[in-house]
């Protein structure tokens, strides 16, 4: 299989295994959106890893296959695209991508789509569609402005150059930095702590957080302002709160 999802310790990961370089064809695209909603359904899974193994993230889209589309074949294919990297994007639990060498175009785009980045020394990302005559199709321009701001994301995307992990990090575009064989370790670190914590409120901040950027303040609030309500009808609000008064703050041992 192209891309796999195995279960450990209440953490998914969702290896992308396309040698050499992990091109993200439509059979490749198709099957990410089918393990993101398997991810999203399981109740095993309570945090998940993106990783593309040791060598490459993703080096971008299959160019090939591309080059064979015409306009109305792109047409019928794009929303299929970006639904792919959208359903990685909602799944409704923290996602950490693990970026080890290139992350390009559909890579980068699909790293971005992670609630926290974690890459290696010798990570490379970069959106370089500019440079093939297009602009990003999967999402690009909408999150990667959302997440550096517009000037950046639109030096980023106007040249199509690479940055390397060091310039990445400075950026905002990743989050933390280590050795390239580290990186998978802790990825998988931060998504089995976040295992461990209350999963429909965990739910709710991803939710109230992604809902609040893309909309006023006011409905984001809203939003914030129904989940907190509605967290008061879980048990691991009364855990949480129990353990708090009983045995102090950060001990609680949610389900």
């Amino acid at each position: 299989m192209t891309v796999t999802l195995e279960v450990a310790d209440g953490v998914g990961t969702i290896r992308l295994d396309r040698p050499p370089m992990n091109a993200l064809d439509i059979a490749v695209q198709d099957r990410l959106k089918e393990l993101a909603e398997e991810a999203t359904r399981r109740a095993d899974v309570r945090a998940v890893v993106i990783y593309g193994g040791e060598k490459v993230f993703a080096a971008g889209a299959d160019i090939k296959e591309m080059q064979a589309m015409d306009h109305t074949a792109m047409i019928l294919r794009a929303r299929a695209l970006q639904g792919s990297f959208t359903a990685v994007a909602r799944i409704p639990k923290p996602v950490v991508a693990a970026v080890t060498g290139y992350a390009l175009g559909g890579g980068c785009e699909l790293a971005l789509c992670a609630d926290f980045r974690i890459a290696g020394d010798n990570a490379k990302l970069g959106q370089p569609e500019i440079l093939l005559g297009l602009i990003p199709g999967a999402g690009g321009t909408q999150r990667l402005a959302r997440l550096i701001g517009p000037s950046k994301a639109k030096d980023l995307i106007f040249t199509g150059r690479m940055v390397k992990a060091d310039e990445a990090e400075k950026l905002g575009l990743v989050d933390r930095v280590v050795p390239a064989a580290d990186v998978y370790t802790e990825a998988h670190a931060w998504a089995a702590r976040l295992a461990q914590g209350p999963a429909i409120a965990l739910r709710a901040a991803k939710e109230s957080i992604d809902t609040g950027l893309e909309t006023d303040i006011d409905t984001g609030l809203a939003v914030e302002r129904n989940w907190f309500a509605g967290l008061f009808a879980t048990a691991d609000r009364e855990t949480g709160m129990r353990s708090f008064v009983e045995e102090g703050p950060g001990k609680a041992k949610f389900l």
